[in-house]
């Protein structure tokens, strides 16, 4: 991280990644495809808890309860890694292709905790449901805690955002709710009366137009 900090992700080499490890880069390759893996070394070992930690939770727990479990218990792991966590989405942040990887590791997560909802009984489409809102949870919690200064808590953070989730499917943030009348019409912006039904376009004659008949019963009458 240091490298890519001091002179660039692009311009830094495999080589100098390997020498600045005490290691050939041999011993490089055996570990990582490519110098982006540095970068996300750790995903698989998040993978694992994620999973592990979902299938621990309570068996009375939601989906959802089961999937925030194992977000907070990786947010208070994550806590101490703060400084590092902000360079390397700095880095990320930077590089199309990287922020495509993480994209990428975001979705394999997700299908990983929707795999261990479902080996709890949950069915679809509210396993995948559940690991999809639980992910987009995790990461703008995440984002939030690396751009805040001070000591933020990220778990704190996590149960935030999902508490703003459900507030959201719940209807009840960002706009007010309607009082409705039984068996009125509401169309947004206009007032029904209870039993009338308006219909677009067509012309309610006033009380002139009532007295004006054609033809006249002169006329009719002739």
């Amino acid at each position: 991280m240091e490298l890519f900090i001091e002179r660039g992700f692009e311009q830094t080499t495999v080589a100098e990644i390997a020498k600045r490890a005490g290691l050939t880069e041999r011993t490089f390759f055996r570990y990582f495809a490519d110098k982006r893996e540095v970068l996300f070394a750790g995903a698989g070992t998040l993978q694992e808890f994620f999973v592990s930690t979902v299938a621990s939770a309570p068996d009375s727990a939601a989906p959802i309860d089961a999937v925030a479990a194992a977000l907070e218990a990786a947010g208070a792991l994550l806590q101490e890694r703060h400084e590092y966590a902000r360079q390397r989405q700095a880095v990320i942040a930077a590089h199309a292709e990287l922020q495509e990887r993480e994209l990428i590791k975001l979705a394999s997560l997700a299908s990983a905790l929707a795999g261990a909802l479902r080996r709890r009984g949950v069915t679809e489409p509210a396993a995948s449901l559940a690991a999809e809102a639980g992910i987009a949870v995790f990461r703008i919690a995440f984002e939030r805690w690396i751009n805040e200064t001070g000591q933020a808590d990220l778990p704190q953070l996590i149960r935030d955002s999902l508490d703003q989730l459900k507030t959201v499917t719940a209807g009840k943030l960002g706009r007010e709710l309607p009082v409705r009348v039984p068996g009125q019409l509401r169309v947004p912006g206009r007032l029904r009366v209870p039993g009338r039904l308006r219909v677009p376009g067509r012309h309610r004659p006033g009380r002139e137009s009532r007295r004006r008949r054609w033809p006249p019963r002169s006329a009719a009458a002739a």
